[in-house]
């Protein structure tokens, strides 16, 4: 209860600091008000999206489109990364071209994705796709590698079916790992969610900030910043607490 209380009281503390800073540049920065507007200008801004319904119409568009792309590259490779990595020979031969795609970002496709996908919701769920896919692979993929092999001795002296070992040994042994993937996949997969909707989308909140900053309205573009912000926090925050109901199905150690 203390420890939750003093999390809480740190994170006020860190924004209102934050926004401290924020004003006295404001303030003694000599900004022209339409390039940097007031923090009270910005929340402005936000109650006008709110009271208008433009935030959660973009909001929900842009959620819509990342739990689509994410859901979709985490299973794809969780499972392909678990039969890679039982199979070193095929991992061996996947590897190196795993290596020279993913360093590519998923916003230099985009020019082939829109010419293939044309413009709307399937180009900015075939990023956020490409930017998940590849974290999980790898983590999944080294995850399996480092199962114990006592666990597989053990099923295989329980003559264990192989689809029995991947499910009810290799992968909760794994998991602890992948997660970490799951982390990375998720932050990457929502910053390029909203690059994805600068270019190939007409709504989203990526699309809102495109939008504002072509009306001039930097107070608006700050507000979606910050809404972008705040959701990316939430949904790491979902992702952990998945992570710990899965720990806790499967009777894992939880950290205190």
């Amino acid at each position: 209860m203390v420890r939750g209380f003093k999390n809480v009281s740190g994170v006020i503390t860190g924004f209102t600091i934050l926004i401290a800073i924020w004003q006295m540049i404001v303030v003694f920065g000599d900004y022209e008000k339409a390039l940097l507007p007031s923090p009270l200008k910005v929340v402005e801004g936000i109650m006008t999206l709110i009271t208008d319904g433009t935030l959660f119409t973009h909001l929900k568009v842009s959620m819509t489109r990342f739990f689509i792309g994410y859901v979709t590259a985490v299973t794809s490779a969780v499972v392909l990364g678990l039969i890679l990595g039982r199979v070193n020979r095929l991992w061996n031969i996947v590897d190196p071209i795993v290596q020279v795609i993913r360093p590519v970002s998923p916003i230099a496709w985009s020019p082939f994705i829109v010419l293939w996908f044309g413009i709307g919701d399937v180009p900015a769920i075939v990023i956020i796709f490409i930017a998940a896919f590849f974290p999980v692979l790898l983590s999944t993929v080294s995850a399996v590698n480092k199962v114990n092999p006592t666990y597989l001795k053990v099923a295989q002296n329980f003559e264990m079916k192989p689809v029995h070992v991947m499910r009810k040994v290799i992968f909760p042994a794994a998991f602890p790992y992948i997660a970490n993937g799951l982390h990375i996949a998720l932050g990457t997969a929502w910053i390029f969610l909203v690059s994805g909707e600068m270019v190939g989308a007409q709504s989203g909140l990526g699309y809102l900030i495109i939008d504002a900053r072509n009306l001039l309205r930097m107070d608006l573009v700050l507000a979606g910043i910050i809404f972008i912000g705040i959701s990316g926090l939430l949904l790491d925050k979902a992702i952990k607490l998945f992570e710990k109901w899965i720990e806790k199905q499967w009777g894992i150690q939880l950290d205190p």
